[in-house]
């Protein structure tokens, strides 16, 4: 098995670190700090940067500005971002434009592809349904009529709704059954958003939609289309995860390695060494089912087991992994890890959106054994 990146995708590694390298964590707000939503918008600044860096079109075709990259670069990149706890939609926006160019229709490519990767347009998914349990795509129904689609249901907790210019809704087609996706304005007739707020402190939207009018040419009704962005979205939320972990453990180990009990510092004790340890392994099967994930999605590679088998076991590994990785890093900082002025706080937060984002362990993990009962192996 070779896990090696191409020298495209460690161009755009490069990229990443370069841009992020500006934003310190401690200068994201905190939740703990905050009373409701910590901030009105996410940081159009460091958005500005992602889009000079060509980091917006990583996964676009040439002919729409792009790099014409894979999911596994994405990966990449969002990893980077998660060090930093980066407060831009740079997953939502990435995933639904490489849905429209994947599934969707010439008109709507052309109009949208090219202004999405230099950042003019910010894009977003409704991923998480009317409670977060059943699937996104039975919260909403869409009748076909004449030469449009007819929306009606509620989506909750929609990332970066209140700002983004579209939003990708999965929605079940009364007509064939089917699900289709529907790019839906922020700002139209039928459409209400409500605020909602994370664990983060960022905002979130519960988006209404009542005998909303799409046009045809806007709605995606392609086979498999939001099954493989759903899998697209719940990889990138895992690479967010393992960028998250390493953040922490990092600054673990530098704390540790600091401070000092009886004459030594902390990170010669055995105890937290071996904590510390039993958190590396977490992250590096976090690591290597990432990848396995990301190399089904983009490769469309054959296996035991489809590809939403792959991506459930690195969201378990993920989910379970990243909770752990925090906790422990909280225990080792002791009351350190509680002071508001010092940035753990802000990743602990962080981490348990992640956790809980397209579903937590438990429900992947019944999810692969459904997968498992459906393709016996051997």
């Amino acid at each position: 098995m070779d896990f090696t990146f191409t020298e495209e995708q460690q161009a755009a590694v490069e990229a990443a670190k370069a841009v992020f390298a500006g934003v310190a964590p401690d200068g994201v707000p905190s939740p703990s700090l905050t009373a409701g939503a910590v901030a009105d918008d996410f940081d159009r600044a460091l958005w500005a940067r992602l889009a000079d860096g060509d980091l917006l079109s990583l996964l676009l075709d040439a002919r729409y500005g792009g790099a014409g990259l894979d999911a596994v670069a994405l990966c990449l990149v969002l990893r980077e971002s998660a060090k930093v706890l980066a407060r831009v939609p740079l997953l939502e926006s990435s995933a639904a434009a490489l849905a429209v160019q994947t599934y969707g229709g010439a008109e709507l490519k052309a109009d949208l592809l090219a202004r999405a990767g230099r950042g003019e347009v910010v894009l977003t998914v409704a991923a998480n349904g009317r409670t977060g349990h059943d699937g996104a795509e039975l919260a909403v129904t869409a009748r076909p009529e004449a030469d449009a689609w007819v929306l009606d249901g509620v989506q909750t907790a929609v990332p970066w709704a209140q700002n983004a210019d579209f939003v990708l809704v999965p929605a079940l087609s009364t007509g064939s059954g089917r699900s289709v996706l529907a790019l839906v304005p922020r700002v139209h007739e039928g459409a209400v958003l409500a605020e909602q707020v994370s664990t983060t402190g960022e905002r979130l939207g519960e988006l209404r939609l009542d005998s909303v009018r799409i046009a045809a040419r806007d709605v995606i009704d392609a086979d498999g289309a939001w099954q493989w962005l759903r899998e697209l979205l719940a990889t990138g939320t895992c690479a967010l995860a393992l960028g998250l972990g390493e953040g922490v453990l990092g600054m673990t180990s530098e704390y540790t390695s600091k401070r000092e009990q009886f004459g030594f510092p902390v990170a010669t004790f055995q105890a937290v060494a071996m904590q510390a340890a039993d958190r590396y392994i977490d992250l590096r099967a976090m690591e290597a089912t990432l990848w396995q994930a990301a190399w089904r999605i983009s490769t469309s590679a054959g296996g035991a087991l489809p590809a939403s088998g792959d991506v459930a076991v690195a969201k378990i590994w993920a989910s379970d992994g990243v909770r752990r990785v925090v906790q422990t890093a909280q225990h080792l900082h002791g009351g350190f890890g509680a002071d508001t002025d010092y940035p753990l706080h802000r990743y602990h937060a962080w981490a348990k959106h992640l956790e809980l984002s397209l579903g937590p362990a438990a429900a992947h993990e019944e999810a692969l054994g459904d997968l498992l009962a459906a393709h016996p192996l051997g």
